[in-house]
């Protein structure tokens, strides 16, 4: 852990601070039509699309309307992405010729990029056509994006609404967002990425001729040993910059490439790398604010801010700990932090990134419900790897995804009001409003939901030999925290993987896209019930009982409620997983 890593990591903290207050002003003044500086250029806009679409601006939506109007959205470009991905090899901007996505893996790509999650159980570069890539999945990375930040919107107004049964339009804040927030982002963010080295063209990829040709050997067709010998290399590339940058700003993380953030054409520089794990942050961040404005409770959101901050160092200084330490069973090897190396445990991380940014990036893309990757979290020290495993269990409150993370988060939030008002007996409120029976019921529905998807799908895997246990590589609790992290990635829409598990297959395409179903549009249901609840509820003055949420006591308990929650959700399950693996590790014991 060397001081060069904690003050790349506090330059990377330091402008998020900057940024994420005017950032959340400026959502704030959005999404409460307020005047802002773009308005003269994007009013008109706007007006034209809800003209176009039929769209009335001033209808507002019960939360049963606002949570139809989503599904009905996500379903139908759900099937239309299904259908680019069939048709691809009669489409256009296929210039590899690549052939018709096979159908289940077709299901499982739609499902995971409508619900923000963009795990991706294929090749990206041998399997999408560009248009694919653009008009199928970039679009997706906006909408879903944008569906997650009108769901957190909705349940702001939940909460400052009184004696109201509506929560605003469905269409008119997924437009603001897009438009408004991801749109102009996502075209700055491409520029600076571009003039980096990130690729943006629509050409063929190009045939190398290698320097040093390379003999491999083979099994052939016929079962026989086969020799080859490669003196060429193909190239890919395509539009790329314009995608990178709005799968960090939506949080989707799904790579033009196989080796996402890793591979130098999306990822080239430590400033690329900067970028784009601040993208990750930044909106989540951002939230905090906007709820703070929107609650006309600054400090609160501020509370919730230092509250994520707190959970976000504390994974990020074991997973950075973990990585620093020099692995027990290569023995004779210099793993020592030095002027000339960064030491440590370097399987699976990019030279050029070193073992600080790569743990930086795990916990940034994990906390958030990104996936993007800049090393290979399989590769990663048991501990190391513990720390994206629980991120993402926790439920990605910790800053989050686009909504997803403060709506996840204000569920948290109740809970933790209800069980102060319960220790100190009286009835729990939470920014002037009375949390009862009905509320509690929802949170607690939401919590359920997430472990129960994770659990038992994990569970199926692991006692099916022939479908769950034959796509492994690893034996052991290695093998048990694949699987565990591929379903509780799926389920909490983040798309990472310890890549050691061939998920392309009937079985796990199927399973997985189940999961992200689930812990996308379950989850939202009683969110926005609980939201449609709170807006019809009258407001309560403070009194000296009500249990302030702006102080230091509240983002510490509410920190505790997060962990104990995880904890004992999770713990036998990771007991068995990396916990026992990095015990096993350091006894000298591998599988």
């Amino acid at each position: 852990m060397a001081p060069n890593g904690w003050l790349q990591i506090a330059v990377f903290f330091g402008a998020l601070l900057v940024i994420a207050k005017p950032l959340g002003v400026y959502m704030a003044k959005v999404f409460e039509g307020e005047r802002t500086f773009a308005d003269r250029f994007f009013n008109p806009i706007e007006r034209l699309l809800y003209r176009l679409t039929g769209v009335n601006e001033t209808h507002e939506m019960r939360w049963t309307e606002y949570c139809v109007a989503m599904l009905l959205f996500s379903a139908v470009t759900m099937l239309l992405t299904y259908g680019i991905e069939r048709l691809q090899h009669l489409l256009p901007f296929n210039p590899q010729h690549l052939g018709a996505v096979a159908p289940d893996l077709a299901f499982n790509t739609a499902v995971s990029f409508t619900t923000n999650t963009n795990w991706q159980s294929y090749v990206p570069e041998t399997t999408m056509s560009y248009l694919t890539q653009m008009l199928g999945l970039a679009t997706h990375n906006f909408w879903s994006g944008a569906t997650g930040i009108a769901l957190a919107i909705a349940l702001i107004r939940g909460i400052t609404r009184k004696e109201k049964n509506t929560l605003g339009n469905f269409w008119v804040d997924m437009t603001r967002a897009t438009l408004r927030v991801l749109l102009p982002l996502s075209v700055v963010c491409s520029l600076l990425l571009v003039s980096q080295g990130v690729i943006q063209n629509f050409k063929p990829y190009t045939t190398a001729h290698v320097v040093d040709a390379q003999t491999t050997t083979a099994t052939g067709a016929d079962g026989k040993p086969a020799t080859q010998k490669i003196t060429e290399q193909t190239i890919a590339q395509g539009p790329v910059a314009s995608q990178e940058a709005i799968k960090m700003l939506g949080t989707n993380g799904g790579g033009f490439f196989n080796a996402n953030s890793a591979h130098p054409f999306e990822n080239p520089t430590p400033f690329t790398n900067l970028l784009e794990m601040l993208s990750i942050f930044v909106i989540p961040a951002g939230f905090t604010v906007v709820l703070g404005r929107m609650t006309k409770s600054p400090r609160h959101g501020w509370a919730i801010f230092a509250a994520m901050a707190v959970l976000f160092f504390g994974g990020l200084c074991v997973a950075y700990r973990a990585e620093s330490q020099p692995n027990p069973l290569l023995h004779g090897v210099n793993q020592q932090v030095t002027a000339s190396q960064s030491g440590g445990n370097m399987e699976g991380k990019e030279v050029r990134f070193g073992i600080a940014n790569s743990a930086l990036f795990a916990t940034v893309t994990t906390d958030a419900s990104c996936g993007a990757v800049n090393a290979m979290h399989d590769s990663f020290m048991p501990l190391g790897g513990l720390v994206p495993l629980v991120n993402i269990m926790l439920g990605e409150v910790v800053f989050g995804g686009v909504g997803a993370g403060l709506y996840g988060m204000l569920i948290m939030v109740v809970l933790t009001v209800f069980i102060a008002g319960l220790m100190v007996g009286r009835t729990p409120e939470y920014l002037g409003k009375k949390i009862e029976a009905y509320d509690v019921k929802m949170a607690m529905l939401y919590v359920l939901i997430f472990p129960l998807c994770i659990l038992v799908f994990s569970a199926i895997a692991c006692l099916s030999p022939t479908y769950g246990l034959s796509s492994l590589n690893n034996a052991g609790p290695h093998g048990l925290s694949e699987i565990l992290y591929a379903f509780t990635s799926a389920t909490g829409n983040n798309g990472s993987a310890f890549a050691g598990l061939n998920a392309n297959t009937h079985f796990y395409n199927l399973t997985l896209g189940a999961a992200m179903l689930i812990g996308r549009f379950l989850m939202i249901v009683p969110m926005l019930a609980l939201a449609g609840n709170l807006a019809t509820k009258k407001l309560v003055p403070p009194s000296s009982g009500t249990f302030p949420v702006t102080t230091p006591l509240f983002a510490g308990l509410l920190v505790s409620v997060i962990i104990i929650v995880g904890a004992l959700t999770f713990f036998p399950v990771l007991s068995l997983g990396p916990i026992l693996e990095h015990l096993l590790l350091f006894a000298g014991k591998v599988f």
